[in-house]
């Protein structure tokens, strides 16, 4: 329910064609062919993404960005290498990197949408919804960019307004599991637990539905421990990672 999402932005035909479902023999795959040659950007492309899925999140990284000292420019490898960052974490450098992946005059609405999730783990709360609202300016109603959106005010603890946000990402055809992941994280930290429950058992077989309590259980239970009120609440990285 966690897993991040594919690479967001304009990746070519060339790295996806024809890749192998395991993502481990993906990587294998694309890794042979990028050591074959190391300087061709489609070939880094292809191993970097491949990597990201495979969850070899470091070594994704640090391939992307020998990718990028070689090819500046290239706006694919940017937007790859991006979000490879923000996997690890470092999510300032993952926004200055997305930052060059598009253009103000030429935006691209995923990575605007990353780099709000970006701002939203900075704490930059106010700003990473500016990133939000211009994304769904270009993408109008897409569940991916309000159900970011959503968890941003869950964030800052607007609940209901988290509530409205995710319900509206969660009507559209095109949402997807962690769309329903998040909603009921939101119901049920307003203590309407049954209900949160019913949202992730919904139309699912019952070892999955299971799963899914189970994991709404253990962010409920993070989400519930004492803290301070001036403590933003925790989200993981994952399920603010950008639009499916």
């Amino acid at each position: 329910m966690s897993k991040l999402s594919d690479v967001t932005g304009s990746i070519g035909p060339r790295a996806e064609a024809a890749a192998p479902a395991d993502p481990a023999r993906a990587a294998d795959v694309y890794g042979e062919r990028y050591r074959a040659n190391p300087k061709d950007p489609d070939a880094a492309l292809a191993y970097g993404q491949a990597l990201r899925a495979n969850g070899q999140r470091a070594q994704a990284a640090a391939v992307l960005e020998q990718a990028t000292i070689a090819h500046p420019g290239n706006k694919p490898l940017l937007a790859l290498y991006g979000r490879a960052l923000a996997d690890n974490g470092n999510f300032q450098q993952a926004f200055d990197v997305l930052s060059k992946a598009h253009s103000p005059d030429n935006p691209d609405w995923r990575l605007l949408s990353v780099q709000g999730t970006c701002l939203d783990q900075m704490g930059k709360h106010e700003e990473a919804r500016r990133y939000y609202v211009s994304a769904l300016k270009i993408a109008p109603g897409d569940p991916g960019v309000l159900s970011n959106l959503g968890l941003s005010y869950m964030l800052t603890k607007e609940l209901p307004r988290a509530e409205e946000t995710l319900r509206q990402a969660y009507a559209s055809p095109r949402a997807g599991a962690r769309v329903r992941q998040n909603l009921a994280l939101v119901v049920g930290l307003q203590g309407r637990f049954t209900e949160a429950e019913t949202i992730v058992k919904a139309d699912l077989p019952p070892d999955e539905a299971a799963a899914n309590v189970a994991y709404l259980k253990e962010m409920l239970n993070r989400n519930d421990a004492p803290r301070s009120p001036a403590k933003r609440m925790s989200v993981p990285v994952a399920s603010l990672s950008q639009s499916e």
